[in-house]
């Protein structure tokens, strides 16, 4: 539209004068409009050819998709369900008409947060689901508050990508629902991850090593011997390991051995998503200290201990944590910044709030996911600072594609390009996954587009570093 104007405006005073201030001044702008245009075009395909390393998705076992009844609602498992929240649909008319969306999440949250159901009143749940179209009656009204975002507009691109269906509305909604449903087919992953979004490997986060190794390698969580803080909880993890539990120094071994038992299994990272239970702040506790919490657990059968009370015995084990990583040779994934949901404490997710780790533990990787955001200047200066430390955008284009974008002009301007990851999907649902793929690579061939135009990159360099932030510095950090 800018550059058909300036040709338009170019034609009229060529033709009314012979130069002239104005006349350059226009010439220029159009030049300028024509230069960067080719860029962008000439970036897009140099990033539309790259395969992807992904380092980061949640996607569920394709068994549990195809065993549901899906609808339009498959697509609000997590994301578009929080910002639909967000714009007042009240908890439970959301719980009440995305069932298959829930099943999806929920088989997730199984595996991860055995104790903390992502619905906590199914008691409220209607006996028999909604139809489509009283679904989509009861959606509409907030689908028009939030179809703005980003998180809304991953979904249309899936929609209209994968299914050719160019909008969400109520005169689409049945031929979607449709579309979902005749998709429950064998291979549908294989040929949205690999052949549409062009993803060689996922680093995927769904609570076991089990996982079609095709498509993805398993980054597990340890969380659970850390934020233990009942009886309960320790006898799940006996029951898990195959190993008694009486003593601080039972439930180190028992770590040392599940995570040996992992990396055996094919684990290529440790995750930690403790930023929604708790600060990420793991101070430096002697074992006499985090032994006296431990043994609180003994004393009664139903005492639960706040993640306050806990503190010193989950900071200890944390850093026990740390130690069975480096031992491993592999590196930690930490959630930090903004988390998924609604009404956290997003001040406990602070990236800065690691940094005692990152000094004591320099043999360390430590991957730093979501760009921290909002405290994203925080993350470059860690980058920048700590060798140990790998800055991650994964999430981050969905969320604002054009704050992931001057986040990534910051990232290649401070931290040594080797240390920065440009995409992780982070979806339950392979769509997702294709939608935020194609986001990402908008996001960094409008980036290094911006910086060859201005300069500061060849675009043999801007090629380069395109295939190091989106594929090579993933394969070298998870020693792929």
């Amino acid at each position: 539209m800018m550059s058909n104007w300036i040709d338009w405006q170019w034609d009229n005073i060529a033709g009314a004068s012979s130069g002239g201030d104005l006349f350059e001044i226009i010439k220029s702008q159009r030049d300028t409009i024509m230069t960067r245009d080719q860029l962008q075009s000439t970036m897009a395909e140099v990033i539309d050819g790259i395969r992807l390393f992904d380092t980061h998705e949640h996607i569920v076992d394709e068994r549990v998709r195809m065993a549901e009844t899906l609808d339009f609602t498959y697509f609000m498992p997590h994301y578009l369900s929080s910002d639909l929240v967000s714009a007042g649909m009240p908890l439970d008319e959301l719980e009440a008409i995305r069932a298959p969306g829930r099943a999806m999440r929920d088989a997730l949250r199984s595996a991860i947060y055995p104790r903390d159901p992502g619905y906590p009143f199914p008691e409220r749940l209607p006996d028999h689901q909604p139809t489509l179209l009283e679904k989509w009656r009861r959606f509409a009204p907030f689908w028009a508050r939030v179809r703005n975002t980003g998180y809304a507009r991953c979904v249309l691109t899936a929609i209209r990508d994968l299914f050719g269906i160019g909008d969400l509305n109520e005169k689409t909604v049945e031929a979607l629902s449709v579309a979902l449903q005749d998709s429950k087919k064998k291979g549908w992953y294989h040929y949205v991850l690999k052949e549409r979004a062009r993803i060689d490997l996922s680093v995927l986060d769904c609570g076991g090593t089990d996982v079609d190794r095709s498509l993805f390698a398993p980054s597990i969580r340890f969380d659970r011997f850390v934020d233990i803080r009942d009886l309960i909880d320790v006898q799940r993890l006996e029951y898990e390991t195959d190993m008694a539990i009486h003593s601080l120094n039972d439930l180190v071994k028992a770590l040392e051995a599940d995570m040996a038992r992992k990396v055996q299994d094919g684990m290529i990272a440790v995750k930690t998503g403790l930023a929604y239970q708790r600060i990420i702040q793991y101070d430096d506790v002697t074992q006499h200290d985090a032994e006296q919490v431990f043994n609180r657990l003994f004393r009664h059968t139903v005492q639960r201990l706040s993640w306050e009370e806990a503190k010193p015995f989950q900071d200890y084990m944390m850093h026990q944590v740390i130690r069975q990583a480096i031992e491993h040779r592999r590196p930690i994934q930490i959630h930090t910044g903004l988390q998924e949901g609604n009404g956290n404490l997003i001040a406990n997710s602070r990236p800065t709030h690691l940094v005692n780790l990152f000094i004591r533990y320099p043999n360390a990787k430590f991957d730093l996911f979501h760009a921290g955001y909002p405290y994203h200047h925080e993350l470059s200066t860690l980058a920048k600072n700590f060798p140990n430390v790998y800055a991650d955008l994964c999430w981050v284009p969905i969320i604002s594609p054009t704050l992931a974008a001057q986040i990534l002009h910051e990232w290649l301007e401070t931290i040594p390009v080797s240390k920065i990851l440009a995409f992780g999907g982070d979806f339950i649902i392979v769509e997702g996954a294709y939608g935020h793929a194609t986001m990402a690579r908008q996001v960094v061939s409008k980036v290094l587009s911006d910086k060859v135009r201005v300069g500061l990159y060849s675009e043999e360099e801007a090629a380069t570093f395109g295939r190091m932030i989106l594929r090579e510095n993933a394969q070298q950090l998870f020693g792929l």
